[in-house]
């Protein structure tokens, strides 16, 4: 008997095969998926049906379903590979674990689903390598197509499923099918497709899910609702071209807006929920080459696979998403579970293979022939997406959304980070609560709490009772306004203002408060690096000659009272690592104070120390009050010394004078 294949050791300082490739051309990134595939090849299960996936944490579901995501999700991948006529060394591991789970006399099988399973995921990207990958069926023999089909599409074609994007993965259960000659429902997939057609909402946005639910997140483009749209409209669009240029033309509409949620740097925008998926939030941009789609002026090819390709260096540069056995971890720029859903095994991160959609592209095509571009001034530097309710920005260099009226449809873990703050850039990310006890737990980046119990638990903004995009002033500044209440006798209106090119680095955000009840309230801003450059130790007082620190100097949750921990709200609070980010009260009626919030480690999604520079106050029983907040950030990049992170801070933006009027109503 064979020795078990030991696989990939990431020692100390250990170096993943997959940042030693040099990402230039069609055939670096085959190989870059190759170097994700490898190391997953001592986890197959004897009869190959199952990738039992280092981690062992559980999920909602059951185990097997857990180890069923590890076989099929990196089939994205490689079926993506196989389909633009590449090859792997290990596709028979796959054609046999196919076999293997789809047969019930075998001791590996899969199971069949029940209302709402989880295998219903994995049949999405099982379905698409068999209509892309013929091999792969062809690999059959009569009787395993039979087991093939009743475990595919017909073991869910009178199931329940979620009335959420999971409709698209029974359509190419049943399109794999359909395109190899088996055993499918064609009425079944006409009426998913035609309920999924009413999640539409305009201006190429989906829905994820029906009325009353308003969450645009990246299961609304990368994940799931545009992307398979399109990989609809390729495999499907000589027998249905009406539905298929109808998917087109939504990209075509869309992709104007979602162009705005990557920056110079590779980097995407983290929002919504199950971004662990990392590197699949740029899978959009591939699959329009794959679906022949023609890109809406002044996008180009080169701005394109520039989106793509960078994306995929810059996740190069983080060394720490993979296991010790080079496999990737739960998480984003690190392994965390509080940022985790509970439906997250340790196999689920692969559906980032969807990025690899861009191996299906064939080499002739100009999304591999053209040279990189930026975007540049192509794009306006800020515009009111009305749609997902967010007001992109890139002035100052620095990748943002200003956010209000999203939230998932059930109170999942973290959700007031991931859908409720108030910002959310590429530079600083989102961070979500390790516990629940204390501002240094809550983590409040780009958020609003408050507390009426002194400071232990606090409440933020999850759901709003009114949201929209709306505009003020002559210039016909686009805003969001949110009214949403954190207690029932607390009543919050906020309006989010955009940069502007006087003031590029800043952003205003203003609360009117009525408060039925006596409330401490925390005033966040973006988090970031809590760590010298020099040692990694935690940030001293700023220090000018070597552009690092924070002002006021950090206090840790068991010394609050220090008076150098503090400043007045109208001088504000900074920190200075990879750029600077601060916050300060513009507001005259009111004195709000300043400090550095000392985050629990492991609460932000990129940094796993950081610091959240903070207003403070307390609002009396029957007051009503405003705040303005101006939030500082300008982020550390090529080309940017760092003697030049804090340039803007002693300057402020004005108060607009729409603005001041509404206050004096």
């Amino acid at each position: 008997m064979a020795e078990p294949k030991t696989g990939l050791v990431l020692g100390y300082n250990g170096i993943h095969p997959f940042s030693k490739v040099k990402i230039t051309d069609r055939a670096s990134v085959q190989e870059l998926l190759k170097t994700l595939l490898d190391p997953l090849e001592p986890f197959f299960s004897p009869d190959k049906a199952r990738i039992k996936c280092p981690g062992a944490t559980a999920v909602r579901f059951d185990p097997t379903a857990s180890e069923v995501e590890g076989i099929c999700r990196p089939l994205w991948g490689l079926a993506c590979l196989l389909a633009g006529g590449g090859e792997y060394h290990g596709t028979e591991w796959w054609i046999q674990g196919i076999k293997s789970g789809t047969d019930p006399e075998n001791p590996e099988y899969w199971g069949y689903p029940r209302d709402n399973d989880q295998r219903m995921v994995e049949m999405c990207p099982l379905g698409y390598a068999l209509a892309v990958a013929p091999l792969i069926w062809q690999s059959f023999n009569e009787k395993e197509r039979e087991n093939v089909e009743n475990w595919l599409g017909n073991s869910i074609n009178e199931k329940n499923m979620p009335n959420t994007n999971w409709l698209w993965f029974r359509v190419f259960a049943n399109l794999g099918l359909k395109k190899n000659g088996g055993k499918f429902s064609q009425e079944r997939l006409d009426r998913d497709i035609e309920h999924l057609d009413t999640f539409y909402r305009g201006g190429g946005w989906s829905n994820d899910g029906p009325q009353g639910i308003h969450q645009m997140d990246y299961y609304s483009s990368s994940f799931a609702i545009q992307f398979l749209q399109l990989l609809y409209a390729k495999l499907a669009g000589e027998d249905e071209p009406e539905r298929a240029e109808k998917f087109k033309k939504r990209a075509q509409t869309v992709a104007l807006d979602l162009i705005h949620y990557y920056d110079n740097e590779g980097r995407s925008i983290p929002f919504g929920r199950s971004v662990g998926y990392r590197f699949a939030m740029v899978s959009f941009w591939g699959a329009l080459a794959y679906a022949g789609v023609e890109l809406p002026e002044p996008l180009t090819w080169g701005m394109v696979k520039g989106v793509v390709l960078r994306h995929l260096r810059w996740w190069q540069t983080q060394p720490d998403i993979w296991s010790p056995s080079g496999t990737l971890t739960i998480g984003y720029s690190y392994p965390n579970m509080y940022m985790a859903e509970n439906y997250n095994s340790p196999g689920s991160p692969y559906w980032a293979c969807l990025a690899f959609i861009c191996l299906a592209v064939p080499p002739e095509h100009p999304f591999w022939t053209s040279e990189e571009e930026l975007p540049g001034d192509a794009i306006p530097e800020v515009k009111g997406l009305p749609h997902p309710g967010h007001i992109a920005s890139y002035l100052g260099n620095h990748c943002m959304i200003l956010s209000s009226g999203q939230a998932c449809s059930y109170p999942m873990k973290g959700t007031h980070a991931k859908y409720g703050s108030f910002a959310y850039s590429s530079a600083y990310a989102y961070s979500v609560p390790p516990g629940l006890f204390t501002l240094e737990q809550y983590a409040l980046a780009s958020q609003l709490g408050f507390s009426d119990d002194g400071g232990e638990y606090w409440k933020t903004r999850r759901k709003s009772e009114y949201a929209a995009l709306e505009h003020r002033g002559p210039a016909s500044t686009p805003v969001l306004v949110s009214i949403w209440k954190p207690f029932p006798d607390i009543v919050v209106r906020t309006t989010l203002i955009p940069p502007n090119p006087a003031t590029p680095n800043w952003h205003l955000r203003v609360h009117r408060i009525e408060a039925g009840r006596e409330v401490m309230t925390a005033d966040g801003a973006f988090a970031i690096c809590n760590e010298r450059a020099a040692d990694g130790r935690y940030l001293d007082p700023y220090d000018p000659v070597k552009a690092e620190g924070t002002h006021p100097k950090i206090i840790g949750n068991y010394d609050l009272n220090t008076p150098d921990g503090w400043t007045m709200g109208k001088e504000g609070a900074f920190a200075v690592s990879k750029g600077a980010v601060g916050i300060k009260a513009l507001e005259d009626k009111i004195e709000r104070a300043a400090n550095l919030v000392n985050a629990d480690p492991n609460s932000n999604l990129v940094e796993s120390r950081t610091v959240i520079p903070t207003l403070q106050h307390t609002i009396k029983k029957g007051e009503t009050v405003w705040y303005i907040s101006a939030i500082y950030a300008k982020p550390s990049g090529e080309g940017v010394p760092k003697e030049t992170y804090l340039d803007g801070w002693e300057h402020p933006p004005q108060i607009p004078q729409w603005l001041k009027i509404e206050i004096g109503r």
